[in-house]
């Protein structure tokens, strides 16, 4: 959520940035504006109301040792109209200030200065391409044949159990998973990030905290009788460990990695481009975490793109990386680099991590706050989370790409946690 008073000292600067996310906040902040322009009026009224009320109070008792009863029991029918008149500026307080909230949730956060310009997907930028693109025979399958074949991921009966996005997988597929849920844990552990195992389920405050809620509340599995929301990514509730916390600035930047199942309701449009694992309902996903000091967190995204970057080169899979435009990123970031890899029987590139900064965002939501030696105010975090990796489509790519006569050939740093070399 965007900081009130920055939004009151800087409006034109507000609704200038978020054009870039072809947002238009003109109204949005406008009306913002003039409803604290009506609280500062009824401030001022029950300041002075106060004022007047102290003061006659105090003339009261006055009046009635010098036998002005009159005149004191006017005075005390005063205070209490003053009285009221206070209680009602508190209720029109509070009615502004719901009203200003419903009107912040609605603003994005604003973008970074980097954030290239464009209306969609297309416009995102490609930073930089690599890996050795690889060459299939004519009798190539896609990764969905791949599995029935194999006997790897059985899609028809995730209908049969549950619906359409819901796969099973099995024997080697099964493992292939596990696989590379280990690995990317065990990656993660190397570079400092504390495992969390997260409940898969968060309540609305959680929700919210994050950003999901309001923005995304159709897009998440509601469980309505207890009013919990099934997590989209591991993000929500390792995130919210922090809410309503003040950190000690010494100990940033706090990391954290989580693998969870994850759940979303929009699986996106029907056709070739969802078939297999390109789009799920539920996926699997291990989750990279950081809350980090303002200073620092442009330095900690470029390391933790660093990270996904090298877990990627390990699977030998060709990639490339993308900083997205205005159009693509997400309601609650201000900077977002894509990870995509190439998935060869497909002739496509698959977006497999985002990793973002939401600066303030999420953290004037969550009041995550640390605190500075010397400092009295504490300050808002940044947050930080990316994929590393979501796991559907590194393994689309990972059997498409390394398809032989033979069978499919397994990476290297993978075979030690796999136990096997190829799958045939």
């Amino acid at each position: 959520m965007l900081n009130l008073k920055f939004i009151q000292d800087n409006p034109e600067l507000v609704i200038e940035k978020l054009k870039r996310k072809n947002f238009d906040a003109s109204e949005i902040v406008s009306t913002i504006i003039d409803l604290y322009r009506q609280k500062n009026i009824l401030q001022s009224e029950a300041d002075q109301a106060k004022s007047e009320m102290n003061k006659i109070s105090k003339e009261i008792g006055l009046l009635f040792r010098e036998g002005k009863a009159e005149e004191a029991n006017a005075a005390k029918a005063r205070t209490t109209e003053l009285k009221e008149n206070i209680k009602q500026v508190d209720v029109d307080f509070a009615e502004i200030e719901g009203k200003v909230n419903d009107l912040l949730v609605q603003l994005p956060n604003l973008p970074h200065d980097s954030v290239p310009l464009g209306k969609g997907e297309d416009d995102n930028v490609v930073l930089t391409t690599k890996g050795e693109m690889p060459v299939l025979g004519e009798n190539a399958l896609p990764h969905w044949e791949l599995a029935q074949k194999y006997n790897l991921i059985d899609f028809e009966l995730g209908v049969k159990l549950t619906g359409a996005g819901f796969p099973v997988y099995r024997g080697k597929g099964a493992q292939l998973q596990r696989a590379l849920i280990n690995f990317f844990l065990a990656e993660a552990s190397k570079a400092g990030y504390e495992e969390i195992q997260p409940p898969l389920l968060v309540n609305e405050a959680s929700g919210f905290g994050t950003g999901q809620l309001p923005d995304k509340e159709g897009q998440m599995y509601h469980a309505t009788e207890d009013n919990l929301y099934l997590i989209p990514t591991a993000e929500v509730p390792v995130t919210n460990i922090y809410r309503d916390v003040i950190l000690d600035a010494k100990n940033l930047p706090y990391k954290n990695t989580a693998y969870s199942a994850c759940f979303r309701r929009e699986a996106g449009s029907y056709g070739k481009d969802v078939r297999g694992l390109n789009r799920l309902h539920q996926f699997d996903k291990v989750e990279v975490v950081q809350i980090a000091h303002p200073e620092k967190s442009y330095k900690i995204l470029d390391e933790m793109v660093k990270h996904v970057e090298s877990l990627i080169v390990k699977l030998e899979l060709p990639y490339r990386l993308l900083r997205l435009c205005g159009g693509d990123i997400s309601f609650t970031s201000a900077l977002t680099f894509d990870f995509e890899v190439y998935s060869a029987a497909q002739e496509k590139w698959l977006e497999v991590s985002s990793i973002s900064n939401f600066e303030t965002f999420q953290a004037n939501r969550l009041k995550l706050r640390f605190r500075e030696e010397g400092v009295k105010k504490p300050q808002l975090a940044h947050t930080l989370n990316g994929s590393a990796l979501a796991l559907p489509r590194i393994v689309a790519a990972l059997l498409e790409n390394n398809q032989t006569p033979k069978g499919i050939k397994v990476p290297k740093a993978l075979i030690p946690y796999t136990g096997f070399e190829i799958i045939d």
